[in-house]
């Protein structure tokens, strides 16, 4: 058997032998035939409440929210078609497109105009939120359960403000897109901090799949809410990262259709769980650090047998990476169980803990192996990962250890599909919310 994983931008094959290994993977729709028609589409005939066209009017300022360039979202599509459909009716002068970089990197000129285009760039000013400005931010109060609320300024304080996204699993807010543009995307370092806090990112409902009762997203919403969105338009890609079908609308209700369609095509399920489990991260960009690559891990986590093996494959062609406190933190524990103890039992939250979090929950279940062409054999075993070289010689060597009754299961796209175990219940170990 002959898989392609999603690897960086080339991909990366795997020969397996077939009668030992399962190929899980989303069941996508075509993608759409002309994507900025369909994205025009959900403008014009919007999931919930009237056109885009027929909400603003001259004279106000708008703030356009959009992901930042570690995510795939297919901004050169959305946002030309949205500027076109706001042009004549408002003044492009006073539209602003904000990167929704969470506690992530602003994003480089360069970066910015792979993401956007030269006429976006052009048309209208593109800004980088920054967490740790504090004068860029406006202060809202606590929102939530007890979340202090610091949002980008310029955002708080346009006229009409739109979210644009696209929606996949998330390994601890449900689904991605929608309010989560609202906060982290433009929140503050530390309302990011509480909203990652060791005790949300522990509940069992903050997992794949889950929104309502889920503690990060339920309060994702109230943030969301309270800034006040007035049009979100999300998309659902295909394995290729193309345009299956767009959403616009109110928020809430437009997100909800698009958590729909994406549940669809990702949850997956298999008969059983296995004692290897191979996974990608989706591919670039989503494969482009280690610190990504935990949602890869996290996926395959869902079906793989208790003490067995995950192996990843992800890039890392940007390392940890270097930025953010995630190698710091991996660096200061001298096992995963270590670390996961002192997250667990402290009382205060850095940036990118979250991800650790996961990570050594993960690995309390299951050995991790890694390959990833940006880092070295060393640098993985520093985040307490196996170095895996050769993807299909890991495996086959451990399905050779384990004896015939072993199995692989193997996720091409990663944290794109949502695996199962038919016959698991809701409230399992997974705590996925199932079909």
């Amino acid at each position: 058997m002959l898989v392609r994983l999603a690897y960086g931008t080339t991909g990366l094959d795997l020969e397996l032998p077939d009668e030992r290994v399962v190929v899980v993977a989303p069941a996508h729709r075509p993608p759409a035939e002309d994507p900025a028609a369909e994205v025009r589409r959900s403008l014009r005939s919007p999931v919930a409440g009237p056109p885009l066209a027929e909400r603003v009017r001259r004279g106000q300022r708008v703030a356009i929210a959009v992901c930042d360039g570690t995510r795939p979202q297919p901004r050169e599509v959305v946002v030309p078609v949205l500027l076109e459909e706001l042009e004549g009716r408002v003044d492009l002068d006073d539209v602003v497109v904000l990167v929704a970089t969470g506690t992530h990197r602003g994003n480089t000129p360069e970066e910015l105009e792979a993401m956007l285009g030269r006429g976006v760039l052009d048309a209208v000013r593109v800004v980088n939120h920054d967490a740790r400005d504090d004068a860029a931010l406006a202060d809202l109060g606590v929102l939530g359960d007890g979340v202090p609320v610091k949002l980008n300024r310029e955002w708080v304080e346009a006229d009409f403000r739109i979210t644009t996204g696209f929606v996949e699993p998330h390994l601890f807010a449900g689904f991605s897109g929608g309010p989560k543009l609202v906060a982290p995307g433009l929140a503050g370092l530390e309302t990011t901090l509480v909203l990652h806090d060791a005790r949300r990112i522990g509940d069992p409902r903050a997992t794949w799949g889950v929104i309502e009762g889920n503690p990060v997203h339920d309060d994702v919403r109230a943030i969301a809410a309270a800034s006040g969105v007035d049009f979100a338009c999300d998309v659902v890609l295909d394995g290729d990262q193309r345009i299956v079908e767009a959403f616009g609308g109110d928020l809430f209700a437009m997100h909800a259709a698009a958590c729909a369609a994406s549940r669809e095509a990702a949850m997956r399920p298999v008969p059983r769980r296995f004692e290897v489990v191979v996974t990608s991260n989706a591919g670039f960009p989503l494969d482009q650090n280690l610190y990504q690559s935990v949602k890869g891990m996290s996926a395959a986590s869902q079906v793989v047998a208790p003490g067995g093996l995950v192996v990843v494959a992800a890039e890392c062609r940007d390392g940890f990476p270097d930025h953010g406190e995630y190698r710091r933190l991996l660096a200061s524990a001298r096992s995963p169980a270590a670390l996961r103890q002192r997250i667990e039992s402290g009382t205060s939250t850095v940036p990118d803990q979250w991800q650790a979090q996961v990570q050594v929950r993960v690995q309390a279940a299951a050995r991790v192996a890694v390959h990833a062409d940006g880092l070295g054999d060393e640098e993985l075993r520093q985040a307490f990962f196996e170095p895996a070289p050769d993807v299909a010689e890991t495996v086959l060597e451990e399905l050779e250890r384990l004896g015939p009754e072993a199995a692989c299961c193997v996720l091409p796209e990663g944290p794109v599909t949502i695996p199962y175990v038919a016959g698991e219940s809701e409230g399992t170990s997974s705590g996925m919310l199932l079909p």
